[in-house]
């Protein structure tokens, strides 16, 4: 059996890699992973997404994205369950609305994550974005 807390480092890892694949992304998601990504600044309305929505979102950020990181500042397990306690930093490599290429955005994040056999079965994710640079 696989440690939850593991399973989620290894899920935040692919995310952030850049050079990571979608059979990277799919290997560390349940076949029927449902993420929940909370309205925030950058999302207004929130997003549910399945695995194939999730894959797509991986591969838009590998489209948008010049750099991208996920430092995990906490985890805390219980059982299947994680809170994780994280800060996501990005730098676009492409103009982006207002914002233009070589911008940075940072996010601190709170996310709690089921897993299940090995994998991520649920992740709801609340991100607070700081302010965009000007």
């Amino acid at each position: 059996m696989s440690d939850p807390a593991d399973v989620v480092r290894r899920y935040f890892e692919t995310v952030a890699d850049l050079g990571s694949t979608p059979d990277a992304l799919r290997d560390v998601l349940h076949p029927d992973v449902r993420i929940t990504e909370r309205p925030n600044a950058i999302n207004p309305r929130g997003t549910v997404r399945d695995r194939d929505g999730a894959v797509a979102g991986f591969l838009a950020g590998k489209e948008l994205l010049a750099t991208q990181t996920i430092d995990i500042l906490e985890l805390v397990v219980s059982g299947d369950r994680v809170a994780v306690r994280a800060t996501w930093r990005g730098t676009l490599g492409a103009d982006a609305g207002a914002l233009p290429a070589g911008a940075e955005l940072v996010a601190h994040i709170a996310a709690w994550l089921t897993v299940a056999d090995g994998r991520v079965v649920e992740h709801e994710t609340f991100d607070c974005y700081e302010p965009p640079p000007p």
